[in-house]
């Protein structure tokens, strides 16, 4: 039991938003009347929320090199824009326009990131002012009109469903990818496990390792399942479990991810030991433009138009889904998962709210008490720490 507790107390962070996250799912379970863990709502909240959870991902790396990124609500809606402009207007081939959308990205996380980086410029003033100039290139770009529809394939792109190999109801391929990744994480665990123990690291017991290994095996095939009963495995899934994997590679195992935590936990100390800061920071706002753009691509696809309204308070929605998954206001502290995590409360919490009839005045109120409770969490945990 005591290593339980130590265990708990050593990840609160991790541990307590994923409680965190099973307790909302549980009530609106009940007060939906199972409704929200349907296949078909299932699907439609991974639909509604996947582009969210792309720019939570982007977000944390900025939050952990201990910036701000407000624009990326403006960026959505400008990116989207773009491709609106380049498939509907000028007739440009759905595969170039996605290259260039991202390109045009990347060139916003360079603008942004040199006035940050090399000017000195604090990220909060940069990016607001990027929020409302890339508001404004929307607004001037579509003459403060809708454009639509775009080419039949690119709504795939957040609508879209993976290929089943059978031609049944049930799509078989969604359960044998699920099994798949479910090997892949056994394996890397124990791989972890076997690595810490070559170097005489503490590591957690047997029996707890495995039960915390069956429990995720056992929801990921379940989710697979429900999923699979539906229509199977949406695109946009696919794309945050690679961003996922690669984000998370980065973090944990690169030079680079090394060199984003040490930035943001103490700069002085970084530069001293010889870390390039600015050029980290440059970086993470570069990789935080392409993640920005490949967003506005989804939710121009999930919406089938370019429309200047678009993106409207998503750097918000993104914010707090890194806040509430553990990141430390401070920067430093944080990881890709737990933003996901993060993301998939605020997305509960939306489509929990909706199916019961709760107003969006009070679903707004009611976020923003969460992202506090979230934010006094940390603080509450910093203080008791340098007691």
């Amino acid at each position: 039991m005591q290593t339980l507790i130590n265990l708990f107390r050593n990840n609160i962070r991790e541990y307590g938003m994923i409680i965190a996250l099973v307790f909302i799912t549980g009530l609106f379970w009940i007060l939906t009347e199972g409704i929200i863990l349907k296949p078909l709502n299932l699907t439609n909240l991974v639909l509604q929320n996947g582009f969210i959870l792309v720019l939570a991902v982007g977000m944390v790396l900025v939050i952990i090199a201990g910036q701000i990124d407000l624009s990326v609500g403006s960026v959505v809606a400008f990116i989207g824009a773009i491709a609106g402009v380049l498939m509907i207007n000028n007739n440009v081939p759905v595969w170039l326009a996605v290259i260039l959308s991202l390109l045009v990205g990347a060139v916003i996380g360079v603008w942004q990131g040199f006035w940050i980086a090399y000017v000195g410029i604090p990220a909060f003033i940069v990016t607001l002012a990027g929020m409302l100039i890339f508001r404004g290139l929307t607004l001037w770009l579509l003459d403060g009109k809708s454009l639509a529809p775009f080419p039949d394939v690119f709504p795939k792109l957040s609508s879209g469903f993976i290929p089943d190999i059978g031609a049944g109801d049930f799509h078989i391929l969604t359960m044998i990818l699920s099994v798949v990744l479910s090997l892949v994480l056994i394996y890397l665990e124990f791989k972890k496990r076997k690595t810490q123990m070559q170097y005489n690291f503490d590591v957690v017991p047997m029996w707890i390792t495995g039960a915390k290994l069956a429990l995720l095996v056992f929801v990921i095939n379940w989710f697979a399942y429900q999923l699979a009963l539906n229509k199977g495995l949406p695109i946009v899934l696919v794309i945050v479990f690679v961003l996922i994997a690669i984000y998370t590679f980065v973090m944990n195992n690169t030079v680079m991810g090394r060199h984003i935590y040490a930035t943001g936990g103490n700069k002085k100390a970084a530069d001293l030991s010889g870390i390039k800061t600015k050029r980290v920071v440059f970086w993470v706002f570069v990789n935080n433009g392409v993640i920005a753009a490949l967003a506005g691509l989804m939710f121009a696809a999930r919406l089938n138009s370019a429309t200047p309204a678009a993106g409207n308070m998503l750097e918000l929605d993104a914010i707090a889904a890194v806040f509430i998954g553990g990141a430390s206001m401070a920067g430093g502290v944080g990881t890709v998962i737990g933003a996901i995590v993060g993301g998939l409360v605020m997305g509960v919490m939306n489509n929990g709210m909706s199916l019961i009839g709760i107003g969006i005045d009070w679903q707004q109120a009611i976020k923003g008490m969460v992202l506090l409770l979230a934010v006094g969490f940390d603080v509450f945990n910093k203080n008791r720490a340098g007691k």
